[in-house]
């Protein structure tokens, strides 16, 4: 097992994507610091760090919207988390499933476009 310490050499905060189990959807970007992984390795359950409040954020803690971890994987850098949930309800604070729901590029190959 990876020392969570070693995530935390470049930045006091890590980016963690959060993806859904069963239909790889990715639902939401947060961000954690030590503490907050901590808490989400010892309750299984997501925990962020809310750069806007300054406080930690168990998600779904008042909306009933929680996440169980099923599994935590760092990048190649160790400066990124992949954080594959179990969600029940709505990821994002809008009411939409996934945070990811402004298109700004057109779905479909974009590897034959020339440079415009």
């Amino acid at each position: 097992m990876l020392d969570i310490n070693s995530l935390f050499i470049k930045s006091e905060l890590i980016p963690a994507i959060i993806q859904e189990k069963d239909t790889n959807e990715v639902l939401m970007l947060a961000y954690m610091n030590k503490e907050s992984l901590k808490r989400t390795l010892e309750t299984g359950y997501t925990w962020f760090w809310s750069r806007s409040r300054q406080e930690y954020w168990n998600k779904g803690a008042t909306s009933g919207h929680l996440q169980k971890v099923i599994s935590i994987t760092a990048d190649c850098d160790l400066d990124t988390l992949l954080v594959i949930v179990e969600q029940t309800g709505n990821a994002c604070h809008t009411g939409s499933h996934s945070c990811f729901f402004n298109n700004i590029y057109p779905q479909g190959d974009i590897s034959n476009k020339k440079g415009e």
